[in-house]
């Protein structure tokens, strides 16, 4: 089985267009179509349905996918094992980040890490934890933060940082002078949330469950400059790490009367190879 052929039904069946798929991959339409049709040809079987113009996987197609995705990221993983014995290229470290650590953790990390191996390149993925969990275990990234409370048995894991989840208020709000605040009361209130897929939202949805109620989510949003805006003018609630309402006078933190603590881990698809410079990036994060 030819595995350019494998690559470019990986890339048909994840964008569900020939045509993307192409652009994606940097060849012609029509190698795409004719690779296709010849891989089917070989397996006698039909991998895609071609109707209307929308792409989608047959029965047959999609008993194949997960075999060509574990293929295709073996075949990755042993160009830079390979790479690495020749001692070719500068290195390169794929992570993903979600957003709130990408603006107030990382960046001095990145810097330092970079000063550190000015070698190594750095590419830098900024999504949702269960986007970048999908993006890892595809082998579209090398590396991911992942909180410890959402991981799989098919990625390992080192823990780097605990942090509070805490209430964030404006200074003015009527729950600002207060030690603590219980699940209760928090969802009586609006709240301002990051859209679903991310851990932040992902929290308070396990907090509501326990809590039996339904979060009154009035505004949905992942950006945290906006979150915090609308929070300081009065129009909701939310909920963040401390270490990203720390220095904001307008704000205040207060711990849940059971206070949340996250393990945030960097993870890696378990059984892989991981490369010298990912091997240094986890090294260099854990003992920062």
């Amino acid at each position: 089985m030819d595995t350019k052929a494998l690559r470019y039904f990986h890339e048909v069946a994840k964008l569900q267009s020939f045509t993307l798929a192409a652009q994606q991959l940097g060849v012609a339409q029509p190698a795409v179509s004719m690779a296709i049709r010849k891989l089917e040809s070989e397996l006698n079987l039909s991998l895609f349905h071609r109707q209307d113009r929308k792409i989608t996987l047959t029965d047959e197609g999609r008993r194949l996918l997960p075999h060509a995705e574990r293929i295709l990221t073996a075949l990755t993983d042993a160009e830079h094992e390979m790479d690495e014995l020749r001692g070719l290229g500068t290195g390169e470290v794929r992570v993903g980040i979600p957003s709130m650590l990408g603006s107030y953790y990382f960046p001095p990390i990145l810097m330092a890490f970079r000063h550190r191996h000015p070698s190594l390149n750095l590419s830098v993925i900024e999504a949702g934890t269960w986007q970048l969990r999908q993006m890892l275990e595809a082998g579209e990234l090398d590396l991911a933060v992942i909180v410890s409370e959402f991981l799989p048995p098919e990625l390992e894991a080192r823990v780097f940082l605990t942090e509070e989840m805490r209430v964030t208020v404006a200074k003015d709000h009527p729950f600002a002078g207060r030690q603590s605040i219980d699940p209760q009361t928090f969802f009586d209130q609006e709240l301002v949330m990051f859209q679903e897929g991310y851990f932040h939202r992902k929290i308070v949805d396990r907090l509501a469950r326990e809590a039996g109620r339904t979060p009154n989510i009035v505004f949905q949003t992942n950006l945290i400059p906006l979150i915090k805006s609308i929070v300081k003018q009065g129009f909701g609630i939310s909920t963040l790490l401390k270490l990203a309402v720390d220095g904001e006078p307008d704000l205040v933190s207060i711990p849940f009367s059971e206070p949340v603590w996250l393990e945030l881990s960097i993870a890696w698809r378990r059984g892989s190879y991981l490369s010298r410079a990912n091997t240094a990036f986890v090294n260099f994060l854990l003992d920062a």
